[in-house]
């Protein structure tokens, strides 16, 4: 089997001449309020994500907490050898 040649890869660099972007075309203005509305966003979904991890937290110690006080519960979960307990 022959070896697969690499072929030296040659980073590409940009031409000041190229076409405009978008970050071009805006205004400072009205970059530095896309960034803020950015952020705002962004941390709004974090916040979001943080009540609703919270909430599953509280309903799970929740359920842990009934159980706990469930008898049933506790004697089909229990260990049945009681000759370390003596």
């Amino acid at each position: 089997m022959a070896k697969k040649k690499k072929m030296p890869t040659t980073p590409r660099t940009a031409t000041p001449d190229g076409p405009a972007t978008l970050k071009d075309l805006l205004s400072s203005e009205v970059l530095d309020k896309l960034k803020a509305q950015s952020d705002a966003l962004k941390t709004e979904e974090n916040d979001r994500k943080e009540a609703a991890r919270k909430a599953v937290e509280d309903e799970r110690k929740a359920e842990q907490k009934r159980l706990e006080n469930d008898f049933g519960h506790l004697l089909e979960n229990s260990k049945q050898d009681w000759h370390n307990f003596k």
